[in-house]
């Protein structure tokens, strides 16, 4: 009639077939003859769903096994409700894995997992709600299409790698070209721009040279001018000097002579020059 009743566990007493209570963990008494009790685990347990073949989208067969966490919160419909828990789960899990399997091409199938538990999950908890279970995490343990399909995947991803890997070389070749191009440019722009500057200094120094030598032949010219001037030179010394510069003139290589307007009046000059010579040696 004394009955230990575990932390984990409730206790279900029923009086001539009849549910009549719920004992919690502990020591409970039950009436020999009359009342029997009926233990029901309160802990969050685990459904292995065996695999199973479930085609795709895509027409595509892949095998397909879950997980299914869940956990008592109610022991008298989960004894009364359904006969036989486990089997029930595992059938509902099935069924409804093949409908969201049946719904998605292969590849969304493939890169859907979490998709595919979430929406599993919901489906199992509210059926199993009238059973007084809370399922908690379901899991996809493993999809996997037959073996050709899988070699065709595999070469699919390597054709899509090697793809990536000749994009991102050529990527980073062009990338260099226009380095070495930009490079160039500005070589250039750089080449160009001393040029520029070199003649405009060259320039600017030529013509800073030429004003200093014009600067300086018109101070020479004032000089010779100025003391020209001061020394009050006559129409005779002018003369001479004249005829110095054309003596000068005629030693050079021209073979002819081409004398100015204004020698008509120096050589009228030379007459009077004679005529001074010849009264000087008179005198003489």
């Amino acid at each position: 009639m004394f009955r230990i009743v575990r932390p984990w566990e409730r206790g279900l007493i029923e009086f001539l077939g009849k549910y009549n209570r719920t004992a919690g963990s502990g020591l409970a008494i039950v009436l020999p003859f009359f009342e029997r009790m009926r233990k029901i685990d309160m802990r969050e347990q685990v459904v292995d769903v065996p695999p199973q073949a479930v085609i795709t989208k895509d027409n595509v067969v892949v095998e397909v096994d879950a997980v299914v966490y869940y956990e008592v919160v109610d022991p008298v419909k989960v004894a009364y409700k359904v006969a036989n828990f486990y089997a029930a789960v595992t059938k509902l899990a099935q069924t409804s894995l093949r409908n969201l399997i049946g719904d998605l091409a292969l590849d969304e199938s493939l890169t859907s997992r979490e998709v595919i538990n979430t929406r599993l999950r919901q489906i199992l908890d509210e059926a199993t709600d009238k059973w007084g279970v809370n399922v908690t995490r379901v899991e996809l343990q493993r999809i996997e299409p037959p073996a050709d399909v899988t070699q065709a995947i595999h070469r699919q991803m390597k054709a899509e790698r090697d793809r990536r890997a000749t994009i991102l070389e050529a990527e980073g070749f062009k990338q260099a070209e226009i380095l070495k191009a930009e490079g160039r440019k500005q070589s250039a722009v750089l080449e160009a721009e001393w040029k520029k500057r070199a003649t405009v200094l060259a320039s600017e120094g030529e013509a800073e040279a030429r004003q200093k030598v014009a600067q300086g032949e018109a101070a020479a010219i004032r000089a010779v001018y100025t003391a020209i001037q001061s020394q009050k030179p006559t129409q005779e010394l002018i003369t001479i000097k004249y005829l110095d510069t054309l003596s000068d003139m005629a030693t050079g290589e021209a073979t002819k002579i081409f004398l100015p307007y204004e020698a008509t009046g120096i050589l009228g000059s030379l007459g009077g020059i004679g005529e001074l010579l010849k009264k000087e040696d008179g005198g003489s």
